[in-house]
């Protein structure tokens, strides 16, 4: 523990002094500087931080379903970037579930993850992500987001009759 080196020529002596300073082996050196802040913190009988940093009772918390409302938007305005005036007047809309979902499940069928509406005679083209959906057919509360990008990509795309690749490049890589 302790690092036993020469210093330097001492101007008293006339000869070299020897320092004596108690320095931790280099191996527990490197390996307390390569942890994450949570591997260095104690977490003692689950009493470290375990859910948001902003209660529930604070204005600026979002809740799960406003949080799915701002990603299917983000992707909405990333493709309204990228493609410019094709997409004017398209509504994107979030429901929960889709209609006749019990039904749908009765029967064997699988639950569409979103849906697009053709647009009509005073009526805009809608594109629906139905956020139950998405959310149990993601694999982990991380993969939520690009899930919801990659859904609106592809409905976008069906409605404008082309590939999802031609929309966004980053399309399945958002």
């Amino acid at each position: 523990m302790q690092d036993r080196s020469i210093v330097g020529d001492s101007p008293d002596s006339g000869g070299p002094s020897l320092s004596i300073r108690a320095v931790p082996p280099q191996d527990e050196l490197e390996a307390v500087h390569h942890r994450t802040f949570r591997a260095r913190r104690r977490n003692r009988h689950g009493r470290g931080l375990r859910g948001e940093i902003l209660p529930s009772v604070l204005p600026a918390s979002r809740t799960r379903a406003e949080r799915f409302e701002d990603w299917v938007f983000e992707a909405a305005d990333r493709l309204q970037d990228l493609n410019g005036s094709k997409l004017d007047g398209v509504e994107y809309a979030v429901e929960e579930i889709p209609p006749g979902l019990e039904q749908m499940l009765r029967d064997g069928g699988r639950p569409p993850q979103g849906h697009y509406t053709p647009g009509a005679a005073g009526r805009a083209p809608r594109i629906t992500v139905y956020r139950r959906v998405v959310e149990t057919g993601a694999g982990s509360p991380a993969e939520i987001q690009d899930l919801v990008h990659d859904i609106v990509v592809e409905y976008t795309a069906l409605m404008l009759g082309v590939a999802p690749e031609t929309l966004d490049p980053y399309y399945r890589g958002y």
